[in-house]
């Protein structure tokens, strides 16, 4: 099977074995989907130009005439209003059919893998929150011992970071754009009580988990982010310790063109610890396309 997540800000693309229920080969690549949604409500040309490129490189990767494929676009693609022609523009090009989910299925499909990393890690906490923090939206999950509340927030990096000059501005307005989160939270909360633990996915939190690691974006281990530990109080120390860096060392340990959306990503993961009142978190580099890889595996 091959799965390919195109997000706000990365196209990422898994050949998985469903007899072994492991991943045969991985491919991602920085497209910045959501570059300029913000101002315009569309993606652009350059936007569309960038993923095509990155399909048809991952095609000289895997050979994709021979697996079943589904992929899935999430919130750039549910927000541009030119979302039915840059599918069109991608077909053409590529031969890909993207299928826009709703933040609901992208929940549910993001909870899958996470809960098949956790049986590798052997996790058996009866109940976990998972934050998935995209580049266009940020989703919660809460997980009570097969219950299952989620929720999608049209809140993400790339956006966030668009739309603000500074990280001062960022910080200081994220308690009020962060607010329903908040009052999700606390429903959930005092109808169920707090859970055991809170993983978090995604670039910001993997990213952060590689900078403890010492991995440099090119060495990227995804087996060694998976399980890894992070404290509240670290966040700031890796944030000063990426802003302090020349940009050159910036983009050679993130990757380029990352920066600065990973210094407003760790503004918000920072804002999730206080809201779901924890003070540590395991970092799962499983999401979304693991979750579509595991859930075409199930169907065929």
């Amino acid at each position: 099977m091959i799965a390919i997540d195109l997000g706000s800000n990365t196209l990422r693309v898994v050949q998985f074995d469903c007899a072994s229920q492991k991943c045969i080969f991985a491919y991602e690549k920085i497209v910045k989907t959501a570059d300029g949604l913000v101002q315009s409500g569309a993606i652009t040309p350059e936007a569309t130009s960038r993923v095509i490129d990155a399909i048809n490189e991952a095609k000289t990767k895997i050979d994709f005439s021979k697996d079943k494929i589904r992929a899935v676009a999430t919130e750039a693609l549910r927000r541009a209003a030119n979302k039915k022609e840059v599918i069109a523009k991608i077909k053409e090009k590529t031969g890909i059919v993207f299928e826009v989910i709703s933040g609901d299925e992208e929940a549910a499909l993001t909870l899958l893998a996470v809960k098949k990393r956790f049986e590798s890690l052997k996790c058996t906490s009866e109940s976990f929150v998972v934050a998935d923090i995209g580049g266009g939206s940020t989703e919660l999950i809460f997980y009570y011992s097969n219950q299952v509340f989620a929720k999608s927030f049209p809140l993400g990096i790339v956006t966030v970071a668009q739309s603000y000059d500074t990280l001062e501005e960022i910080d200081s307005i994220l308690p009020e754009l962060m607010l329903q989160m908040k009052r999700f939270c606390d429903e959930i909360f005092a109808a169920y009580g707090k859970t055991d633990m809170f993983a978090a996915t995604a670039g910001t939190p993997t990213t952060v988990a590689a900078m403890k690691l010492n991995q440099s974006y090119a060495a990227y281990d995804s087996q060694k982010i998976s399980g890894t530990m992070l404290q509240k109080k670290e966040l700031d120390f890796f944030l000063h310790q990426l802003l302090s860096m020349p940009l050159e060392q910036r983009e050679y340990m993130v990757g380029t063109g990352r920066s600065d959306l990973i210094a407003a990503g760790i503004l918000i993961f920072k804002q999730l610890y206080a809201l779901l009142e924890f003070e540590e978190c395991v970092v799962i580099d499983d999401g979304l396309r693991e979750g579509v890889a595991l859930q075409m595996c199930g169907k065929f």
